[in-house]
């Protein structure tokens, strides 16, 4: 099983962890990621309320990478990136003329994008090409006793008509299906499927700190050891801005935040160290000993 790996911008620089926890996970499941070397960031949404074309532009360079590597799925482990590339994908596909208009532009550095790609969260490819009953096969420290709460984020989840809902009506509620399968409990919340306020920070930053309080609170008023998100942004907002969020609240929350390749490592009884779970805000002390997660 071989992917065209796209990392994204934040899992080489913010949440480093996240990278690496990957890297491990994938190496226990035989999964073979080809990083596409000198890929540009999707514009992550922002490039696109701009320069739409710039940022078309930006993701069939990359699209066209990966063909030219010889594969034609890319997997990320970033909702943002998926989102970004999914919609990028869907007009590129719709519209024969300006998909040869785009092109041109690659032309200089050889490229050409034929149409091939499909862009894959790690999520998705655990449960619809790994399969869940397989993933069970490799955990060897199960999450008993563990109540993990998932969120989303906005982007792996909308639109839904780029992000294959009709096609694979059941993604939101994947997080769910790979917690139980790994033996954990999943724990349902108010704001499972909302923005955790990342788009918003520098605009309007207490709106954001609210909804990460809100987010983070709810969560564990129903109970959650933890939180877990498929988003690396939306990592740095609830895990990050934790902080600052009980500030403005007034309250302690203390509630770690997983990213999902974390989560998966510390069933298959990955280190800490491998995972990098020391690198959060929140700390994950507390969390890992009731997993009984090696150092």
């Amino acid at each position: 099983m071989k992917y065209a790996f796209y990392p994204g911008c934040v899992s080489r620089g913010g949440t480093p962890e996240l990278y690496d926890s990957t890297i491990a996970v994938a190496n226990k499941l035989g999964i073979e990621l080809e990083e596409i070397v000198g890929a540009a960031c999707t514009g992550a949404g922002v490039l696109q309320e701009k320069g739409l074309k710039l940022g078309d532009t930006l993701n069939a360079r990359t699209f066209a990478m990966a063909e030219r590597m010889g594969l034609t799925t890319i997997m990320t482990i970033c909702s943002t990136c998926q989102g970004v590339m999914s919609q990028a994908n869907k007009r590129l596909l719709a519209d024969s003329d300006y998909l040869a208009e785009i092109n041109e532009e690659l032309k200089p550095e050889g490229l050409e994008y034929t149409g091939r790609i499909v862009i894959k969260h790690f999520a998705w490819v655990l449960v619809e090409e790994i399969g869940l009953d397989t993933l069970k096969t490799f955990v060897t420290n199960p999450l008993e006793d563990m109540k993990i709460a998932p969120f989303y984020g906005c982007y792996i989840l909308r639109p839904s008509d780029a992000l294959g809902a009709d096609e694979n009506p059941g993604r939101n509620e994947y997080l769910e299906r790979i917690i139980e399968a790994l033996s954990g409990e999943a724990v349902n919340f108010p704001g499972r499927l909302q923005c955790c306020g990342f788009p918003i920070m520098l605009i309007n930053e207490k709106n954001s700190m609210e909804m990460v309080g809100r987010h983070t609170h709810n969560a564990k008023a129903a109970g959650a050891d933890a939180m877990v998100t498929p988003c690396p942004l939306c990592h740095l907002n609830l895990d990050g801005q934790q902080p600052k969020a009980q500030a403005q609240r007034g309250e302690k929350i203390g509630m770690p935040i997983l990213h999902l390749p974390q989560l998966v490592g510390m069933a298959m009884g990955l280190t800490q160290k491998e995972l990098g779970l020391g690198r959060h805000i929140v700390s994950t002390k507390n969390l890992l000993s009731k997993a009984s997660v090696r150092a």
